[in-house]
């Protein structure tokens, strides 16, 4: 299964936004971009045109939710087609992932982590094993821990290595002691991350 193999710190850095939990170290250490003139003509310090500014935001939350350009594109064009807000759309397909859904139950430190979960079938999706991080999820559906992964250290050591998240979004309902979460609705725009413009991504696409 094709995915990013980039350093998650140096893309963190690229888009002056952390990706990931370990990127946020990174960050305050050093703010300019990787390079060896981080600061020269392009540079987060230049002042970037309209075009930049929504390939700069294209590209956060592509790697946000770790997706390649051809999975982005195509999630945007569905977005497009339906009824409403095309940005909005795209936040709640992007939420509704299952690896997305494993990282905001908690189970999970990261988003890259989840999709290695789901990716080695640790989990049931409705009783029905699964290993496709991107399957979308519906109000109804219930991912549990399969029986033999609750047996492995990480899931033994769940709190130690994914800690109960201070808040989970209101369209989970989680079992912590099953390893266990069940859709009840959709997932709405505060959900996602309120750094996210979603618009400068709709204007992108619109070229």
């Amino acid at each position: 299964m094709a995915r990013d193999r980039q350093s998650i710190v140096k893309m963190s850095r690229r888009e002056g936004y952390a990706l990931h939990p370990k990127a946020h170290k990174a960050l305050v250490k050093r703010t300019g971009m990787p390079g060896a003139n981080p600061n020269a003509r392009g540079g987060r310090n230049s002042k970037a045109s309209q075009y930049s500014l929504q390939l700069r935001e294209k590209q956060k939350v592509k790697r946000l939710y770790g997706l390649l350009e051809k999975q982005f594109s195509n999630l945007m064009k569905e977005a497009t087609k339906r009824q409403g807000q095309s940005g909005q759309n795209l936040l709640q397909y992007l939420e509704q992932r299952a690896d997305n859904a494993v990282y905001r139950a908690g189970f999970a430190p990261s988003r890259r982590a989840a999709r290695q979960l789901v990716t080695h079938g640790h989990f049931l999706l409705n009783d029905t094993r699964v290993d496709i991080p991107s399957i979308r999820l519906k109000p109804g559906d219930v991912l549990t821990a399969r029986p033999h992964a609750l047996k492995t250290e990480y899931f033994k050591k769940l709190d130690e290595v994914s800690p109960v998240p201070s808040e989970t979004p209101g369209w989970l309902k989680v079992d912590r002691k099953k390893v266990s979460v069940s859709i009840t609705g959709t997932p709405a725009r505060e959900d996602a991350e309120l750094e996210i413009n979603e618009q400068l991504i709709v204007e992108y696409y619109s070229r």
